[in-house]
Parts: C-alpha cells; structure tokens; sequence
C-alpha cells in the first residue's frame, strides 16, 4: 500500500544537473564529493505541503480554446467552440506514494474536486458556430491523478519522465446557464462535450504536472548552488549518477567542484560507500575533505581570511592573562595615544584533514602589529599554526571550538628597532598570544561570519532539530532533523506564478 507522504516526483527530478551521468554507480562514487541523503521520515513531513504544490500546477494550467465539429445521430453535424476555461473552489483529499526500489516511485494523489468554468459556443443542423448559441458553463468534477515516473540520466540531467500519468474520472458533470433540465438534444450535446473537455483536462495537467517538475529542479538547484557560492568563489554541485532509490531512501551523488577565476578543482578518489550513511535521521550530507580544501583554497586565495583588530578591541584581547611577561615594546605600543592595530592574515593555503578523531584545520599565519607608524609595523611574525576544530549549530548559530595542537614561530622581527631577532622569552610570548588569543578570537570571528553566511542563504528560516556533524577518515557526516521550510515553498509558488 502507498504510503502517506509528499509526492516525491517534484523532488526527484530537481537533484540537479551534470555535463555527464556515470552509469556505473561503483566509477561514479570516485568522483563524487557530496552526498545527500532524504529518509523516509523526512517524506513525511514535506507532505504536510504536498497539496499547496499540486493546487499550484491545476490552478497554473492553460487550458486553450478548443473548436471543432462532430456528427451525431439523428442531429447531424454539430459545431461547437469553448474558450475561457478557467478553475474554480479547488480541493485535494490526500496524497500518497511508493518507493519503487531500483525503479522509480509510484504516487496518487486522491480526491480531486474543481469546478471548470468557461463559455460555450455551439449549434447544429445547418448552424454555423459563430452565429450559434453562446452561453456560460461550468463542470463539476472529481479526480484521482495518478503519476509514475521513471528517473533517468540524459541530455547532461537527471530527469524524470512524467508520460505515465493518469486521471480517473469520478464525476465529471457540465452544466449550462438556465438549463437545470436539459432537454435530450442538448443533454446529447453535452455529454460529448463533456467526453471532449475529459481529454483536454488530462492533458493539461499531466502537462503542467511536468513543467512544474522542471521548474522545481531549475529552482532547487538554483537555490543549491547560490547557497555554497559567494562572490567569485562558486561550487559546482551537479550530479556525477543518477539518484539510487530504495524503499528507505532517496540519494543524489553531487560533484562538490569548486570554481575559482576560470579554474575548477579535480576529484578522483574519493571513498564514499552507501554503508557510510544510515537512515536514523531525516536528511544527511556526506561531504569530503576534497570539498573542503578546494574551498578554503579559494578563499585563501581571494584575500578572504584577514583580520584587523585596534583601539579598545586590540587592549582588551591583550589584557587576557597570559603566562608569559609581556615583552614591554608591546605593552608601549597598547599605551599609545596614537591607536594601535594589529594585521593578521592567512600566508598559505589552509589544509583540513579530517579523521575519525577529529578535524584538523593547518595553516600559516602572519601577523603585523603597528604603533603608531602606519607604514613601518613595530612587530613581524609567522606562525604555522594546527588546530583541531570541532563544529556545532544549535539556536540558528554556529559554534567553533578549537583546540591547539601544533604552534611554531617561523619568523619575529622588530624592524623599527633593527632588532631582526626577538630573544626566546619575547618569541614565547608570541607563540602563547597566538595559541590563547589569536585562535580563540579568529574562531570566534569565523563564527560570526559563517553564521550571518548561513543566515543570509536562508538556513536560519529552516526548523533544523539536533544537528551532529561527524567526522570520519577524508570527510564528514552532517546528519539533522527538521521542519518543512516554508519559505522555499512560498518562493517557489511565487516563481511558478510569474
């Protein structure tokens, strides 16, 4: 029996686009970089929206004029025009669906009711249709609509294809202006009429129902994609396979390349293996370093990771207790009238390395710290910094924790003072202010930053329940609840309506 949830074909359809779909699963897993998993128990909440989607595609249908002429029985030939057809006091009874392993999905959506109304142009014998009768209609009707789409991978997409779709009459009644009681002729009439405006709902709507499918996909991957880019930093997120379906779940296998001033990054070995995931939660992403890096790349590259701290800021990190005296030509510097700034930026490319330990964010680090003198700094330093980061989102914001592991100063100059070298006392002091004050700040300003990021991508409009983010050998687990985001819907409609 189907099951009581949203009709995923919508959702199906819009996993996204490719330049080329594997066919073989195993070869395709190599290169993929993202994974994304929707359960079961997330089908079920998204079928709290199922009718407003389906309501939409009846409502939105074009339903064109139709003329044409017919000889009946003891009548003749009949002429007859409908124009202005239009839907009216729609309602849908319920909706369901089945998972067809290895195949497809098998939905219905039950208890359709419309009332059709239109105007009616006709006559018969030697009448001729433009100088015939012209009367107000209207229809009322009840319809099951069945759908059984078959996913594929073709042209460069995965696409579902819609031709199986079904409706089932169960009422389908015309009435005309002021004639409660129709006498035979046109009672004959009108049951050919009727037969006429059965065959051009059908098609409709089985048309419009695959428009709206395509709709959907070019918006979720629309949506998709501006959510992982930013400025010229863009993420290639087509499908490198076509969805694997199975009664529990519905997977997509995403490319995960980013895109960066007219380069593009490679991913050929990646692990993923369906064991890998479970179906515990709603919704998983499975995402690899591979992603990762290339990302951090980008922004590495694009001047992303910088950050100046001065005045009254700059004072109160350094007021922190530190073990370590502080060097006295930087305890001047804080006291200056002149306001004092610090300059921190990334020297080389951050690397993560995930395992099922943790993750380990590496990177260099230079620094700059001006009293005073704008364009002469007081200090100089490199630091080769890792750090295992551990990350979490509850109450719509992420937390960053980190935890040192590995610190070393490459380099600390005093070039005011031609001092090339700060002895090891002065050179500890950086060491412990980078370990105690710069990650903790630098974390807690990504924080801040990847929040207000997620926040204006939509993601603090979602209801998410409980999110864990688990690391693993070469990539992380991203698993949650959540509830339906009604805003995407309501986007959605109104991009259906334009």
């Amino acid at each position: 029996m189907p099951r009581h949830v949203v009709p995923l074909l919508l959702f199906l359809s819009a996993f996204g686009t490719s330049r080329g779909c594997l066919q073989d699963p195993a070869s395709a897993y190599g290169v993929t970089g993202i994974v994304c998993r929707l359960t079961y128990p997330a089908a079920v909440v998204l079928n709290e929206k199922t009718t407003k989607v389906i309501e939409a595609a009846f409502q939105h249908a074009r339903y064109p004029s139709m003329k044409g002429e017919k000889s009946l029985l003891f009548i003749g030939k009949v002429e007859y025009g409908l124009d202005n057809l239009e839907i009216h006091n729609l309602s849908i009874g319920r909706s369901a669906f089945e998972l067809l392993p290895g195949e497809g999905i098998a939905m219905e959506i039950s208890n359709v009711s419309a009332v059709f109304k239109g105007t009616i142009q006709y006559g018969y014998g030697s009448w001729l249709v433009n100088v015939g009768h012209s009367i107000d209609f209207e229809i009322e009707s009840q319809i099951d609509l069945g759908i059984n789409p078959k996913l594929y991978c073709g042209e460069g997409k995965v696409a579902a294809d819609t031709t199986d779709c079904y409706l089932n009459f169960y009422k389908l009644r015309l009435h005309l202006q002021g004639d409660k009681e129709p006498n035979w002729l046109k009672k004959l009439f009108t049951d050919f009429i009727t037969f006429t405006v059965k065959l051009v709902i059908k098609g409709q709507i089985c048309k419009e129902i695959n428009k709206v499918a395509n709709i959907l996909a070019d918006f979720i991957q629309d949506t998709a994609e501006q959510f992982l880019s930013d400025g010229d930093i863009r993420v290639d997120i087509g499908v490198t396979a076509a969805p694997a379906i199975t009664a529990d779940y519905i997977e997509s296998y995403h490319k995960g390349l980013t895109n960066y001033k007219n380069t593009s990054s490679v991913i050929s070995d990646s692990v993923f293996h369906p064991s890998q995931l479970t179906e515990n939660r709603m919704l998983y992403f499975r995402i690899s370093d591979q992603v990762f890096n290339p990302m951090l790349s980008a922004a590495h590259q694009d001047g992303r990771f910088q950050l100046n701290i001065s005045g009254e800021e700059l004072a109160t990190l350094f007021g922190a207790n530190l073990t370590n005296v502080m060097p006295e030509f930087i305890r001047k510097c804080l006291m200056e009238p002149a306001s004092p700034e610090l300059r921190v930026w990334s020297s080389s490319t951050p690397f993560v390395n995930t395992s099922a330990s943790g993750t380990t964010v590496s990177a260099g680090a230079s620094g700059q710290l001006h009293c005073g003198n704008q364009s002469t700094p007081t200090l100089v330093f490199q630091a080769n910094v890792s750090v295992d980061v551990t990350a979490s989102y509850a109450d719509k914001k992420v937390s960053l924790q980190g935890k040192p592991n590995e610190i070393s100063v490459l380099r600390a100059e005093l070039p005011v003072q031609n001092q090339p070298l700060l002895d090891e006392a002065q050179r500890e002091f950086v060491r412990e202010a980078v370990e105690k004050l710069g990650i903790p700040k630098v974390l807690s300003i990504l924080e801040v930053a990847v929040t207000r990021m997620l926040d204006k991508q939509g993601t603090n409009l979602f209801d998410i329940s409980n999110p864990e983010v688990l690391p693993h050998d070469g990539f992380v687990v991203i698993q949650m609840d959540f509830g339906f985001p009604h805003h995407l819907l309501v986007e959605f409609l109104k991009k259906m309506l334009q």
